[in-house]
Parts: C-alpha cells; sequence; structure tokens
C-alpha cells in the first residue's frame, strides 16, 4: 500500500476515534425504538478552555450531520461526510490552540490539510449532481 494511502487511513481513523471519544453517551429512544443520541447532555469531566472548545465543536458537528436523507446513498454520504470533515478540522485548530505536543500538533495539520482537501472535493460533486 502507497505511503499516502496509509497515512489517509491513518488520518480518518484518527478523526474517528477523536469524533468517537467526544461523543455524550446520553441516548434516547426514538417512537420507533432506535436509540438517538442526546446531544443537549454535556458529559461530565475537565472543564478548561480546551475541553470546552472540543465540546462545542463535537456538539456542532453531531447537530451538522443531522441532515434529512434523500435517499441517495451518494448524496447523503457526502453531506454528511461534509460535515463530519469539518469537524475534524475543528478539533484539529483546537488542537493547534492548546495542544503541546509538536507530533500530534503535526498531525492536526495534515488533518487540516486532507479535510479542507476532501471537502473540496466533496462540495464539487454535490454542485456537479444537483446537490
Amino acid at each position: 500500500m502507497e505511503d499516502s494511502t496509509m497515512k489517509n487511513r491513518y488520518i480518518h481513523a484518527l478523526a474517528l476515534v477523536c469524533a468517537l471519544a467526544l461523543t455524550p453517551t446520553a441516548q434516547a429512544q426514538d417512537s420507533t425504538g432506535h436509540k438517538q443520541h442526546d446531544m443537549t447532555a454535556m458529559s461530565k469531566g475537565d472543564q478548561s478552555p480546551a475541553s470546552e472548545a472540543f465540546a462545542k465543536a463535537n456538539a456542532k458537528m453531531h447537530k451538522d450531520m443531522a441532515i434529512t436523507f434523500t435517499g441517495n446513498a451518494d448524496k447523503d454520504f457526502v453531506s454528511g461526510m461534509i460535515a463530519h470533515h469539518q469537524g475534524a478540522i475543528d478539533m484539529a485548530k483546537i488542537e493547534l490552540q492548546y495542544g503541546k505536543d509538536a507530533e500530534i500538533r503535526k498531525l492536526a495539520e495534515e488533518i487540516i490539510a486532507a479535510q479542507e482537501s476532501e471537502i473540496k472535493q466533496m462540495k464539487a460533486w454535490l454542485a456537479k449532481n444537483g446537490g
């Protein structure tokens, strides 16, 4: 596998892990019995400026990912992923603002570049495909 492909997979995996780690655990059930995330529930823990910034970015990402599904898997995937990628960018910027570890700060910069490029690609696809 190419180094760039492996690096992109690593970046995406890290972004997903960060998103999952910051997801509030409180859930409710809708009328069909499906579990729904309660994004108004704030997780307990540290209340430092960095933690508050991560919680705010996470809540915004999840709100923005709550798209109206169209039944077109391609369009729905792209629409949801734009918000997801923007959330990764927002979290990486928080790392750059508050983080100290040089390796992780470099990773945050790489995440920003990769996610911005992919958002641009997805927005172009939506524009071309009636999004």
